[in-house]
């Protein structure tokens, strides 16, 4: 029985694949934190960019008229006014 004891303590077979394991799951942690921290800024970008092109008026980015223009005009330029001047 000591000399399996003995045999045992001297073996280091098993002690590399222990160092693999928790080198492996250390670098799978960090792969799943790194992944929610882009996942996050992803879903925030998606978000602000939704808004910012639910506020765009279509009819503005296709030269179409402004609405609200007090220039009077239908679209055009040759009647004067501020009809490329954008007001709120």
């Amino acid at each position: 029985m000591m000399k399996f004891i003995k045999n045992f303590r001297k073996d280091e077979d098993g002690a590399v694949t222990v160092d693999w394991v928790v080198l492996t799951a250390a670098v799978v942690g960090l792969a799943i934190a790194a992944y929610q921290s882009i996942e996050d800024g992803a879903t925030n970008l998606t978000e602000n960019t939704g808004s910012f092109l639910e506020e765009q008026d279509p009819g503005l980015a296709a030269g179409g008229t402004i609405q609200g223009d007090a220039g009077g005009d239908a679209g055009g330029d040759a009647g004067g006014g501020d009809a490329g001047a954008v007001t709120d």
